[in-house]
């Protein structure tokens, strides 16, 4: 005889599997937010040229530095909120 606990909690098992499954699934699916993605390349990309730059801007060079070290934190930030809502 079969023992009728066990096929209860192996079908609860299956159906919480095929839940999380799915879950897992649309999540890896999601949209990656590629735009976000692509700014904060081209933002760090600009910090770096920035970071290379000869220093005599007259504080500009160190200002562009600072508000895009700046734009990069908001972009992470943006992502990360996303990400989570």
């Amino acid at each position: 005889m079969r023992n009728p606990r066990k096929l209860t909690s192996f079908a609860l098992v299956a159906m919480l599997v095929a839940v999380l499954g799915n879950d897992i699934v649309q999540r890896a699916g999601a949209d990656v937010q590629p735009k976000m993605r692509e700014a904060l390349t081209g933002l760090k990309g600009a910090a770096t040229a920035l970071e290379n730059a000869d220093h005599d801007k007259g504080g500009h060079r160190a200002k562009a530095l600072e508000l895009t070290r700046a734009a990069i934190g908001e972009v992470e930030a943006g992502i990360k909120f996303d990400n989570k809502h």
